[in-house]
């Protein structure tokens, strides 16, 4: 059964239903691809326990860097991805992501690309 840990299959599919194109969305690294793109990492995890002191909900945070040529283009893309994941609920395969939020965004260039990072709180 997926956990938690599988948040990022949940965003991929949410992208690509949101009208990403698959080739466009990749996890953790990129080795090569043309701009723009999305490249999606879980970043940290933590387990609330109920009272039972069995495990009860998991919040993940998860960053995604939505790069581009241009930065007009990487705030546009952006701007696709907080409509497409912000506030949503989700369900994949029998997972069920409760919440979508963003909490923190970033802005930088790398690698010759501009790039704007979506942090979010991901409630599983």
């Amino acid at each position: 059964m997926a956990t938690s840990l599988s948040a990022g299959a949940i965003i991929r599919d949410m992208l690509i239903k949101g009208g990403i194109p698959a080739g466009k969305i990749f996890p953790v690294i990129i080795d090569k691809a043309v701009l723009p793109y999305i490249i999606y990492t879980r970043t940290g995890m933590e387990q609330t326990p109920t009272k039972s002191g069995a495990p009860g909900a998991t919040a993940t945070k998860m960053e995604l860097k939505c790069c581009a040529k241009t930065y007009n283009e990487s705030v546009n893309l952006a701007e696709k991805t907080r409509e497409i994941l912000d506030m949503k609920q989700y369900t994949l395969n029998g997972l069920t992501m409760r919440s979508c939020v963003l909490i923190d965004s970033v802005e930088d260039f790398e690698d010759d690309a501009y790039v704007q990072t979506l942090i979010f709180n991901i409630k599983i």
